[in-house]
Parts: structure tokens; sequence; C-alpha cells
């Protein structure tokens, strides 16, 4: 399979699950401190040519989340969609997604051990086979999510922020992962304070990162059903959404690569 091809017609779907004859798909159910937690597995068709995990926007693991896995696995991944939230949390509140959202990240040693949660369950498919590196993606909560489990020194070759809040990384944080931050020029909810101070943390560590910056793009720019919410900072922006997803591809075919 040519991973790299471009499967342009998905962008001009909604967020709604949508998996081709190509990919098989599995929820996959999973704990963390007692809270049942679900996951969603999406297998290509033939053999895998790396592993990705997916981590969902403050809404929760919705039907957005198991999309972006679907089309990982069109392109030659096995994708794993984690749960951050619960078992059917899923919300388009902003207060409830909040809430949600602040539980699981309040702390930031707990925020990370419930990530890495969801990658332990991903390695419990059996779905990564002997020596397949694994990378990480994240939207928004997930892009900032993502970043704190190459903080943590997870076993990951690279993660992907799109328009994620990253934090600078801790003074003992010990990091492997290379870092793409996909950032939407006019995002008013990430800071270009948040960003520097980010990047700053990361060249003190001598960590490889790059940081793409989509003008005119707000929060939230990569979703198609973000228009919806009626937020003024958050919007779908077409041109950004196909250019982060082209530039993560090249990303991944190089962490990911033998």
């Amino acid at each position: 399979m040519n991973h790299r091809r471009w499967l342009s017609v998905l962008f001009l779907l909604t967020a709604a699950n949508l998996s081709t004859a190509e990919v098989a798909t599995e929820a996959v159910s999973y704990e963390y401190n007692d809270i049942e937690l679900q996951g969603y597995l999406a297998i290509p068709d033939g053999e895998a040519v790396g592993a990705v995990l997916v981590v969902h926007e403050w809404w929760g693991m919705n039907d957005y989340a198991k999309m972006r896995a679907d089309m990982l696995a069109e392109l030659g991944y096995v994708a794993f969609a984690v749960d951050m939230y619960g078992k059917d949390k899923t919300t388009d509140s902003v207060e409830q997604a909040g809430a949600w959202s602040s539980e699981a990240a309040g702390y930031r040693t707990a925020y990370r051990a419930r990530a890495l949660a969801g990658l332990e369950a991903f390695k419990g498919t059996g779905q990564i086979a002997d020596g397949m590196k694994v990378a990480a993606i994240g939207y928004c909560f997930g892009g900032t999510t993502v970043t704190e489990l190459a903080y943590s020194g997870a076993d990951l070759v690279g993660v992907v922020s799109f328009h994620g809040n990253p934090k600078p990384p801790l003074e003992d944080d010990t990091i492997h992962a290379a870092i793409l931050f996909c950032h939407g020029g006019a995002d008013p909810l990430v800071p270009d304070e948040s960003i520097k101070a980010a990047t700053d943390g990361l060249d003190a560590k001598d960590v490889d990162w790059q940081l793409i910056r989509y003008a005119g793009a707000k929060h939230a720019f990569s979703n198609p059903k973000a228009d919806s919410y009626g937020l003024a900072p958050v919007g779908y922006d077409e041109q950004a959404d196909k250019r982060s997803w082209s530039h993560m591809q090249m990303f991944l075919d190089e962490v990911l690569a033998e």
C-alpha cells in the first residue's frame, strides 16, 4: 500500500465513523484507576507500516477521533484511539468538556499515567509487531496529551500535536520522541507565549521539534464540525486541515521508518 497517497475525499466528510472495506475496527476495553475506558482499534488491510496512538479533543472519544484512526489505517498504520475520560463519556457541552478535561489533566503525573494506560492497552491488543515503532497524534486536549506522553519518556518515536496547548517539560523529564506542533496562526486559545515557553523548554533539553503555523487558522482548525459549536475562537479551516495532515504524513514517514 502506498501510505503517502492523499485521501482528500475524507476531508469532505463530517466526523462520522465511516470505516472503509480496507479497515477492520474493534472496541477495546481497559481500565485506569478503576475507571472503565474504551478505546477504538483500526487495523489496516495487509501488513502495518507502523503504529499510531490517537488522542481525542476535549469533547471525548467521539466519532471524530475514530475517523482519524480510520484514516491512519487507510494509510497503512495500525491505529488506536484512546479514551481519556471513561466509556461513553462524550459531549457537545463546553461546561462538561471543561470539567472532564480538568479532571483528567489537573495533575501532570496522573495525566501522563492515564495516557500511558491507553498506550499499554494499545500494546495489549497484539497488533504492534515486534520491533514496530510507535508514534502518537492528538487534537486540542489530545495535542496537549501527546506532548505530555513525550515528556514522560514514553516509548514513542514521535508525536504530533494539532492545535494543542503545550506546557514546558519538567526539569527531570527525559524526552526521546521528536515533536511536531501544528498550530493555527489565529488561535487565541493558544497564545504565542505558551508555544515559546514550551519550545524554549524543549531547546534546553535538545529535543527534535518542529512548529508549523497555518495563517488565519483558528483553534480546532482540523475538525469539520468545529463551526457547529458556535464558539468564536474555534473554526474549521479546510486548507489548514489538509496541509497539517500532509505535514503529519511526512513526519510519520520519517520517524516510523525502518
